[in-house]
């Protein structure tokens, strides 16, 4: 059923990195969202979390004709290739880390994000990987949230080298 389609890619991408390549038919609007580019209204955390591990598009589309009885919905196979090998500034990241704050800041997804990561992210940290505070997270590529998660742990080290 497509409603397990994405969190079972996304265990995937995370846990079996043997899996070099998915290839899968899904709802059309959730293959737009794995695939989807930065200020693209599909984009969204699981865009994040599919181009942090390789590359996604959607190679082909599955009208609902096809299908006996008819479904209510389009389908699209969408194909993500892991990077191979995997970018150095990108496998220098802890997922662990990376993706909470993507879903953090993806779950107030119409507020700045100033709003949704205050208490998690300061103003100097946000100045300091180059991210506005006022963009929002659809507005962030994958290399953004990347720096913005360096900035918050350049500035925790600083606290433990102070204390």
């Amino acid at each position: 059923p497509y409603n397990v389609a994405t969190p079972l890619v996304c265990d995937l991408l995370d846990g079996v990195p043997q899996v070099q390549r998915i290839l899968v038919m899904v709802q059309r609007e959730v293959a737009e969202r794995f695939a989807a580019s930065p200020r693209s209204s599909a984009y969204g955390a699981v865009s994040v979390k599919a181009a942090y591990w390789g590359t996604a598009r959607v190679v082909g589309l599955v009208p609902a004709s096809v299908f006996v009885p008819r479904p209510n919905v389009e389908s699209a196979l969408v194909e993500i290739t892991r990077h191979d090998p995997m970018p150095e500034h990108l496998a220098a990241v802890d997922p662990e880390q990376l993706f909470p704050l993507v879903k953090t800041a993806f779950g107030q997804r119409r507020k700045m994000l100033r709003k949704s990561l205050s208490g998690v992210v300061t103003a100097e940290e946000f100045a300091s990987a180059s991210v506005l505070g006022t963009s929002r997270p659809e507005e962030l590529s994958v290399d953004d949230w990347v720096r913005l998660l360096a900035a918050t742990h350049r500035a925790t080290d600083e606290d433990m080298l102070d204390g």
